[in-house]
């Protein structure tokens, strides 16, 4: 396997985190989980991403993502996806600009006293020095 660079541009994340504890082998183990999704190819991904077969299930199970979901869509401009991170619970909103991300949080938690945080990309692994030239 040959591994490539690829280049992506700084993207600041709004997340925030519902009061659940979602076990991640219950939502693997769902009969309802899509299971035939075609592999996602490196090349494509700033196209591709942002499907998660997870997320229907554990909305449909803990109403609290799907609270956090809805009150983040609301809160977003038009054009930028929300969606959640592995099989949950933690939700977010991806941003190219910062200001926008921490507006967006700020009247996030102000209108549902949601708890989060804004995190920006990395360019680089934070242990990158220690590989070899």
């Amino acid at each position: 396997e040959a591994l490539e660079r690829v280049s992506l541009p700084p993207t600041w994340f709004v997340v925030l985190t519902p009061p659940v504890q979602v076990s991640t082998a219950s939502i693997f183990a769902a009969p309802e989980l899509t299971r035939q999704t075609p592999s996602a190819r490196i090349r494509a991904f700033p196209e591709t991403f942002g499907s998660n077969d997870l997320q229907a299930v554990a909305v449909s199970r803990f109403p609290e993502i799907a609270a956090c979901l809805g009150a983040l869509s609301r809160e977003v401009p038009s054009g930028v996806r929300v969606g959640m991170s592995g099989s949950g619970s933690s939700v977010f909103a991806a941003f190219a600009e910062e200001d926008a991300a921490v507006q967006t949080l700020s009247r996030v938690a102000r209108a549902g006293n949601i708890a989060g945080f804004v995190a920006r990309t990395l360019d680089r692994h934070p242990l990158q020095h220690f590989a070899a030239p």
